[in-house]
């Protein structure tokens, strides 16, 4: 069935580096524009990168210059280099797929932690 598992998060001190996976199954990947989403403490669910079935990327501007979203669609996954972390980086960061198709599904991750000490 459908799946998107991240992997990858966890505790890192401020300036360090993640790489996040999310590994996907169940659909056609190659054919979905791909996203990481951040929910950081006090705030709603927001847009952090994402990338188009085409390649055409996106960044939010707080993670510009910082972060790079990357895909393998020979692999299904999509990744999110993360680097110089920031404590306000901290939160769950989830993987989401939207169909490109007008009207097509989405598709949600489990979510993985990412927190960054000062």
């Amino acid at each position: 069935q459908v799946q998107l598992v991240e992997s990858g998060g966890g505790l890192v001190q401020a300036e360090g580096s993640l790489r996040l996976s999310c590994a996907a199954s169940g659909f056609i990947f190659s054919r979905y524009r791909m996203g990481w989403y951040r929910q950081s403490p006090g705030k709603q669910r927001a847009l952090v990168a994402s990338i188009a079935s085409g390649g055409t990327i996106n960044y939010a501007d707080s993670v510009q210059g910082r972060f790079a979203i990357s895909r393998d669609n020979a692999k299904n996954t999509v990744y999110l280099q993360m680097n110089s972390l920031k404590p306000e980086d901290t939160g769950v960061y989830y993987c989401n797929g939207v169909s490109e198709i007008l009207g097509g599904r989405s598709y949600w991750g489990q979510g993985t932690q990412v927190t960054i000490s000062s």
